[in-house]
């Protein structure tokens, strides 16, 4: 018998992954942890140039034309049968799955497409804004706001009935890119001197730097000019310094 330390993780759970759409009309259900984490995550991000011949060149002329925004890539795993403190949700989703986990598949009452569709269903188009809702994706120090541009839903297992009950979720989003920043217009604040914020209860660095900045993007540059090694654990009165911005 293991005699040794236990795991940490038993007993404080790994933080969930938090998906929030940002143009949600319903505050409790426009964010939503998921309910397993991802095993890892891809980030990426694309520079297009132009080859431009010349003749009696050895190679062209490479001409840059334009960067592509940031891409983070990630699979969610999804399983009614299986339960345990790794599931992610709310207080009812956790006692829903446990209690599920206890019966034979044949009796089986989640239908494991209730919670896949909450994400598939963030590429659909919403009416009032003419397009998908821009997202926000925390999971720890992961800080990351864009949209959902691919999401391919996998079905692996099913109970006797023929009803879902696990899938993989294949998910892509792409940043977000304000022009503001991009061209040099940003109203928020000065761009060439540092300036001073007190921290109220409930803030976060990515709101932060959209109200100061005017693109959540630049909160690693808050954290790293205030040492901040777990940038989501921040003390209410506090005062942080915004650095300047570069235009």
């Amino acid at each position: 018998m293991y005699l040794g330390i236990p795991n940490p993780n038993i007993i404080m759970p790994l933080e969930k992954m938090r998906i929030t759409n940002l143009d949600g009309k319903n505050p409790g259900e426009a964010s939503f942890e998921v309910l397993y984490n991802p095993q890892s995550y891809v980030q990426a991000r694309n520079v297009q140039y132009a080859q431009l011949p010349m003749m009696g060149a050895d190679a062209p002329i490479v001409q840059f034309l334009f960067g592509s925004g940031e891409i983070l890539s990630f699979e969610l795993f999804f399983d009614s049968l299986s339960a345990g403190s790794e599931v992610g949700g709310t207080a009812g989703d956790k006692m829903t799955f446990a209690g599920n986990s206890l019966l034979p598949s044949s009796n089986n009452l989640i239908d494991v497409r209730q919670y896949t569709q909450k994400i598939f269903n963030l590429t659909h188009v919403d009416r009032d804004i003419h397009r998908p809702p821009e997202l926000r994706v925390e999971w720890a120090t992961l800080q990351f706001q864009g949209f959902l541009v691919s999401c391919i839903q996998r079905f692996t297992k099913f109970d006797e009935s023929g009803c879902p009950v696990r899938a993989i979720l294949q998910c892509s989003f792409v940043e977000h890119v304000d022009l503001g920043k991009l061209f040099g217009t940003n109203p928020y604040g000065s761009p060439d001197t540092s300036e001073y914020q007190k921290v109220c209860q409930g803030d976060s660095l990515w709101a932060i730097s959209a109200e100061k900045y005017g693109s959540c993007g630049q909160w690693r540059e808050i954290a790293a000019a205030n040492g901040l090694i777990n940038p989501r654990k921040l003390r209410a009165g506090d005062t942080l310094v915004l650095p300047a911005v570069e235009n």
